[in-house]
């Protein structure tokens, strides 16, 4: 398996997706220097006006790290995310096509260890960038503006950040055992955009004010988009957590400065063991569809 997993790393380092992956990080992360740069400028003329031991001064530091943060992490999602989907939509239906599988799997492999293999070959590539990314993010806004310091939040941020790897991996694997690569990634795109879809109505709903029948409506779609695919959801608890939103929510109402990059609602315990749930469950049941696949 872990010979599995190192070819994986090979074919990933060699691949043109991980190579635009990178390299539209660089230009992201170069953009996202200069509006973070830009932010911390007018943050500093505000706070020039301002007492340094005042409440407004704290609070006008916070709103402009939760501001940056906020904007690099939205872009930041779709990055990861993309990269979880196109390193692995081509798998299984993809090797198959090119007779990869067959030459591999008669040797004393079982296609549980081939398949489990990949996963963890997928994942621990799609974590490592997470990481990386994550750090280069919060390192870029704490040089402009003030960011979290606290370990506890700053780590279980960086754990929901990373969740989304092994969410779309596995979903994609699944898809990739009964749909053509093209077509699974094609379908995994589409996925990923409904979720997306409904985190931002999500936005929306809770920025502006709407009648009850209409927030109830839309909430239950939010709901129905954000069960099928959880990923906006964590990234949304991620934010949640690296900001300690529900403290300070209290004290300033942080959605009605970010606007189109609001967080909507925030995603509770029982809805993180379901993400956990639902992985386990794909992975599992991508494995046996593996297994009863006619190569």
């Amino acid at each position: 398996m872990m010979i599995i997993t190192w070819m994986t790393w090979k074919e990933l380092l060699r691949k043109r997706v991980l190579m635009l992956t990178l390299l539209m990080s660089v230009i992201f992360l170069i953009a996202f220097w200069f509006v973070a740069k830009t932010l911390g400028d007018q943050l500093d003329r505000t706070l020039g006006r301002l007492d340094p031991s005042s409440t407004q001064y704290l609070l006008e530091q916070y709103q402009a790290g939760v501001a940056t943060l906020s904007l690099g992490f939205f872009f930041a999602s779709f990055v990861l995310a993309f990269l979880s989907i196109f390193s692995s939509f081509s798998t299984i239906a993809g090797e198959a096509e090119q007779g990869v599988l067959q030459a591999l799997l008669p040797r004393p492999l079982t296609r549980a260890g081939w398949y489990t293999g990949r996963w963890i070959g997928y994942v621990s590539m799609g974590i490592l960038y997470a990481a990386l990314l994550f750090g280069s993010i919060l390192f870029i806004t704490g040089v402009h503006a003030t960011i979290p310091n606290d370990a506890g939040a700053l780590i279980r941020a960086f754990l929901l950040f990373a969740s989304v790897v092994p969410l779309l991996v596995s979903v994609s694997m699944l898809g990739s055992c009964f749909l053509s690569a093209v077509g699974n990634g094609v379908f995994m795109t589409m996925l990923y955009g409904a979720g997306w879809l409904g985190g931002m109505i999500d936005k929306v709903s809770s920025t502006y004010r709407l009648e009850e029948l209409a927030t109830k409506q839309l909430n239950t779609i939010v709901g129905l988009m954000s069960l099928v695919m959880p990923a906006d959801s964590l990234q949304n608890r991620m934010l949640a957590e690296l900001f300690s939103l529900r403290e300070m929510d209290q004290i300033i109402q942080i959605g009605r400065f970010l606007g189109p990059f609001a967080m909507g609602q925030i995603p509770s315990n029982p809805f993180l063991m379901y993400a956990a749930g639902y992985t386990v469950i794909i992975f599992i049941g991508g494995m046996w569809l593996f297994q009863r696949k006619d190569l």
